[in-house]
């Protein structure tokens, strides 16, 4: 991977795994939370739903990556349909919380299982998916290491990815600043806004995803919280 990926990886390891693990702890559960921290809520939960829009109902016999997992809602509910989850983040510490946060009726394996490990999504040998979930873990990166990352995990993926991206606006671009005249200890690593056009030729002129094609994009809005989903599939 580039130097901007490493470097940026670095970054958001540190960011969730030590500098604000407590902030996104409560974030991630159902603790009362400010107003601008509710609507990031509210914004996460419809961007979750709306992955898990794209992938199958039934997922019975099928393995899927959930790469960037923080605290696991996301692998809850895949496994919930039947999934083999392999669920991984960056951050040991919210790794540790989504094992802790498991509900019963995963634990006791009536339905899929969900595998919570601690390291980096793009390594292989976490071994071959048929589908893979990248929520709000590729917003941090440029255009040219989203492409590369995808490129890394299509290799190993047989049916779908559906991933996220800070899609380039005018308003994400002023809140992005005015956030940035504000800097907090807890504040995230800088979120890179892409063009949707932009992303999609790269993605085109990529010959190793000549063989995937984007199909549905939805983009969420809620408050302080922009992210916008793109579903690539096997052509």
């Amino acid at each position: 991977m580039t130097t901007t990926y490493l470097e940026r990886r670095s970054k958001i390891e540190t960011y969730f795994d030590r500098t604000a693990a407590d902030t996104w702890a409560r974030l991630t559960s159902t603790a009362p939370v400010s107003g601008i921290r509710a609507t990031v809520r509210a914004g996460r939960d419809r961007m979750r739903a709306t992955l898990l829009d794209c992938l199958p109902e039934d997922l019975h016999g099928r393995r899927l990556l959930d790469a960037g997992c923080g605290t696991g809602a996301l692998a809850v509910e895949a496994a919930r349909r039947g999934a083999e989850v392999v669920a991984i983040d960056l951050s040991p510490t919210l790794v540790q919380l989504a094992r802790e946060r498991l509900p019963q009726d995963l634990r006791s394996g009536h339905f899929g299982r969900v595998d919570f490990r601690s390291g980096d999504m793009l390594d292989a040998a976490l071994g071959p998916f048929d589908h893979v979930v990248c929520m709000d873990s590729l917003i941090h990166y440029r255009a040219s290491d989203i492409v590369d990352a995808l490129t890394r995990l299509a290799e190993r993926t047989s049916h779908s990815i559906v991933f996220t991206f800070a899609p380039s606006n005018p308003l994400l671009a002023t809140m992005i600043a005015v956030g940035r005249l504000f800097p907090r200890r807890d504040r995230a690593p800088f979120i890179e806004p892409v063009a949707e056009a932009k992303l999609r030729q790269r993605i085109a002129a990529s010959p190793s995803l000549s063989a995937w094609q984007v199909a549905r994009t939805t983009r969420i809005a809620s408050g302080f919280y922009t992210s916008q989903a793109m579903e690539l599939v096997r052509s």
